[in-house]
């Protein structure tokens, strides 16, 4: 049986349960800031080991451990070099995961068997005050099954592992909707191994130039050093198409696969910023907050839908819109058109 604890207006005493439910190994799912987490106490094995079993994740996709406090990062982490600390200071908390050397602590399960580990500071309060009720580095991937679109909302959770773990944290829908932004800082320059909640622009403001791992445009990988990297990531059940350019190249384009699919019996959706005659429609928003907002939302309405083909519109990769651009893509398995070269 799964325990679900309502708490939308902020934690409250009832958080006590899902705390000791961490501690004694268990799964509470729970909001962050960007989506909601499937947390277990990153120190403990056996409970890392069940949060890949649940989620059907591969054991060589390392977790990003979540913390309440920045002195708890020399616990998890061994040779921080300066730049780790400045943007822990200016960023935590907050959607930055930073990658380092791995302490002597961390079990080799959680880091998916690599010598780096992953860690963060939520801003959430509810995830901040869980972690610091358990008094334990908690362990927390996205709540949903390996490969299908991130959760944002606690329904998204409820969907995915009712029954299938202890306790949902409900917060309400979560405010940035993308993950968080992971950065590797083991070597000599910053590499960006992952986009996300926060845009790489304020980042280098802080450490300078950042370099960006060919995983973040499609480059297929062997070693997964961060989560999102290497596997099948997002996906709803129907086919994804992005459609990418200026904008009304892109909105003629939608129009025209929009006729095409519809007229070979297709059942079609559409998440953009105008419905184009669809069987049905997401709108994602004007703003690029309000599309990282609404991504994963869109993905899971139009699948419970029942379409057959989403035509996802493409944003600019400035701000946030790199991250939405890294999840749109890894949803559609790369099935991308450029409006704009059909001309």
């Amino acid at each position: 049986m799964t325990i679900v604890i309502p708490m939308k207006a902020g934690p409250d005493e009832r958080l006590r349960v899902a705390a000791r439910l961490i501690r004694e190994g268990k799964l509470v799912a729970f909001p962050t800031e960007t989506v909601y987490g499937l947390g277990a106490d990153a120190l403990n094995e056996k409970a890392v080991r069940r949060i890949f079993e649940a989620k059907g994740r591969p054991a060589d996709n390392p977790l990003i451990i979540h913390i309440a406090e920045r002195e708890w990062l020399f616990e998890l982490a061994r040779d921080i070099p300066e730049k780790a600390l400045e943007l822990a200071e200016r960023f935590w908390p907050g959607p930055l995961t930073l990658v380092l050397p791995k302490g002597e602590r961390v079990p080799s399960v959680t880091t998916g068997g690599l010598d780096t580990v992953a860690v963060r500071m939520p801003a959430h309060p509810i995830a901040l005050e869980l972690i610091r009720l358990s008094g334990r580095p908690v362990a927390a991937p996205s709540a949903n099954i390996s490969g299908k679109p991130s959760p944002t909302d606690a329904d998204h959770v409820v969907d995915d592992f009712y029954g299938r773990i202890e306790c949902i944290v409900d917060g309400g829908p979560t405010w940035i909707g993308v993950e968080s932004t992971v950065l590797d800082l083991t070597g000599d320059v910053p590499v960006l191994l992952r986009p996300g909640g926060l845009p790489l622009e304020e980042i280098e403001m802080v450490v300078g130039r950042v370099e960006i791992h060919p995983a973040v445009k499609g480059v297929e990988v062997d070693l997964a050093r961060a989560p999102g990297m290497k596997y099948k990531h997002y996906s709803p059940n129907a086919q994804v198409i992005v459609v990418e350019g200026s904008r009304n190249a892109v909105r003629e384009k939608i129009d025209e696969l929009v006729r095409e699919f519809r007229g070979k019996g297709l059942r079609v959706g559409v998440m953009a910023t105008e419905e184009h005659g669809a069987d049905a429609f997401f709108h994602l928003g004007e703003s690029t907050e309000d599309v990282a907002r609404n991504v994963f939302r869109a993905l899971r309405e139009l699948d419970k839908a029942g379409v057959d083909v989403i035509i996802a519109e493409g944003v600019e990769e400035r701000g946030l819109g790199l991250a939405v651009m890294n999840r749109l893509r890894k949803a559609a398995g790369y099935r991308v058109i450029r409006a704009d070269k059909l001309k």
